[in-house]
């Protein structure tokens, strides 16, 4: 039996009118009324096709207006992405509509998901574009950093995307830079409150209160009006510590002073090393917890005015051991003393009000200053005076130690004596060279400082030139005697020959004139050498500063008495 789905419309729309036939036979329809259904029947067959045809008509036009506007879509999207590379002309091997439909569809939907993604990447750069501009504009320019990310992005290529990375690149970096600007800024104030003790927390959460404690709803503020407000404590504390600095400098100075005058001990000076190790420091050398705090400033004035106070009472005593010093200066130098500061006239000045003790000090002070500086200038012509005096004590001692007759026996101690002998010999071959020196740089020293060299109120020249004089009469004198002892020696000789025996050595120096001992048995009066007589002199001012002068010559000035007495060596001596 054949099934609806297996007949033809034809068979089936035949069939039917057939039935019709029957039934209008059997009903006996007229002709008319059997035409006029037909004709019914025809028109609603017409009405039903026209309507599906309109709705065939209408369904195609509706592929054709979704491949439309899916093209455009693409086309829209391939533009804003800026990805032309993604358009796929497949389209011309579809030969339907639908399948035209179903090759669109899939690069649409592709390019949806790549503009969502793009979307969410334009998003993440301006979200993090406008946080960064919030908290550059701080509170007076939120509305429009909000703005920017409200606005619909069109361009949404990559082009355009790396310029919204390389702007949120240069916003980083400034709000790096920013950061640092305001971590330095707090860096310094930190720094600066320690100094100058001062509550750097309170100053800091005046300007505003994410600086102290930053927290993820409360980011560090970086605007420029959080940099204005850290921007003026910074400068009112660097002008705090500059004018605090500059007090502690001049109590420290004065400190100093104090304590230079009153040869104050180093105990009590320790409590204020801090302040005096900042003397002459500059603004920024200066660290460390409290250093320039009110309370050092107070100790430090309170220490001064009570040195000062102490000062008024100690200042005669302090006049005077400067007056000892200079004294000592000028002694240990062989220079005379400065005949203006002598103690009398120190303290004559001191009671008589006229001038400050401050001042008189400070004059001290110079005179010491200048005494100082003459002593260095002399220093090397004195080193050459005591090599001097040591040559000469040398060539005293070699002097009696040759006039010692039992120098060479086993007594304790010979060998030491002789060794000494030896040296004090190479030292006395050098002595004329060294006096030679010595004349040449204090000849040089007095054209240089156009005065004359004074040793212990005596000119040093002249000393020296006398010096020679008497090393000159003292060779001339064992000349004389060598020459007496050979004559003595030849008139034993022929006496020898003439009689027959060689007299006395002893007799015959006792009948020469000028060469007999003395009543009491002691040799005759020996010159005492010039480098004795100025030790001689040495231990006498060491051990009071007196020397006895002896009447002045006129042709020179006038000298200790130890420099200019001499007596002659004993003939054996001298031998």
């Amino acid at each position: 039996m054949a099934t609806d789905s297996d007949i033809s419309p034809d068979t089936t729309c035949g069939s039917l009118l057939r039935e019709l036939q029957r039934i209008w036979d059997e009903v006996g329809e007229s002709d008319s009324e059997r035409d006029k259904m037909l004709l019914q029947l025809e028109q609603e067959c017409l009405e039903v096709y026209k309507r599906k045809v309109d709705q065939a008509s209408l369904g195609r036009a509706r592929l054709y207006q979704a491949i439309v506007d899916a093209e455009a879509e693409i086309a829209s999207l391939i533009s804003a992405l800026g990805d032309h590379s993604s358009l796929k002309n497949e389209k011309q091997s579809a030969s339907t509509l639908k399948e035209q439909l179903l090759v669109v569809h899939p690069q649409l939907e592709q390019l949806r998901k790549k503009r969502d993604e793009r979307l969410q990447q334009f998003a993440d750069v301006k979200g993090q574009i406008q946080q960064i501009l919030v908290e550059i504009a701080g509170s007076e320019q939120i509305g429009e950093a909000t703005a920017f990310t409200s606005a619909v992005e069109q361009d949404l290529s990559v082009e355009r995307l790396e310029e919204y990375h390389t702007h949120l690149q240069a916003l980083l970096n400034e709000k790096a830079e920013r950061l640092e600007r305001v971590n330095s800024y707090l860096r310094t104030i930190h720094d600066l409150c320690s100094i100058l003790s001062m509550d750097a927390f309170k100053m800091i959460s005046d300007v505003h209160p994410s600086l102290v404690k930053p927290t993820e709803n409360l980011p560090k503020s970086i605007s420029d009006e959080t940099l204005d407000g850290l921007k003026l404590p910074v400068q009112s504390l660097q002008h705090e510590r500059k004018k605090r600095l500059s007090m502690i400098q001049d109590l420290g100075t004065s400190l100093f002073e104090l304590w230079n005058l009153m040869d104050t001990p180093h105990d009590e000076r320790r409590p204020f090393r801090m302040i005096t190790n900042i003397v002459g420091a500059k603004d920024d050398e200066v660290s460390g917890s409290g250093v320039l705090s009110l309370d050092k400033i107070q100790q430090a004035e309170e220490e001064v005015q009570r040195l000062d106070q102490l000062k008024a009472s100690k200042m005669k005593e302090l006049v005077m051991k400067k007056q000892v010093e200079l004294d000592n200066v000028y002694a240990d130098s062989h220079m005379e003393p400065d005949p203006d500061a002598t103690q009398e006239k120190i303290l004559t000045i001191i009671e008589s009000g006229l001038f400050d003790a401050s001042t008189i000090l400070a004059t001290m002070e110079e005179k010491i200053n200048i005494a100082k500086q003459k002593a260095e200038s002399r220093k090397e012509i004195l080193d050459k005076v005591e090599k001097w005096i040591s040559a000469c004590e040398e060539e005293s001692w070699l002097e009696d130690y040759n006039r010692d007759e039992n120098r060479y026996n086993g007594s304790r101690g010979a060998h030491i004596n002789l060794k000494r002998a030896e040296k004090a010999r190479v030292t006395i071959q050098k002595l004329p060279a060294l006096v030679d020196a010595l004349i040449a740089k204090t000849t040089a020293w007095e054209e240089e400082s156009g005065a004359p060299f004074l040793y212990d109120g005596m000119r040093l020249l002249d000393v020296l030139e006398e010096h020679n004089l008497l090393r000159e009469e003292k060779e001339q004198e064992r000349r004389r005697l060598r020459d007496q002892k050979r004559l003595q020696d030849q008139l034993a000789t022929e006496q020898e020959t003439l009689f027959g025996s060689r007299p006395s050595p002893h007799k015959a120096l006792s009948a020469k004139k000028g060469l007999s001992t003395r009543p009491n048995g002691n040799t005759p009066n020996r010159r005492l050498s010039l480098g004795g007589a100025f030790l001689q002199t040495e231990v006498s001012r060491k051990n009071g500063g007196i020397s006895v002068r002896a009447g002045k010559d006129k042709s020179r000035p006038s000298a200790p008495v130890n420099y200019v007495a001499f007596a002659k060596d004993d003939a054996v001596s001298l031998a």
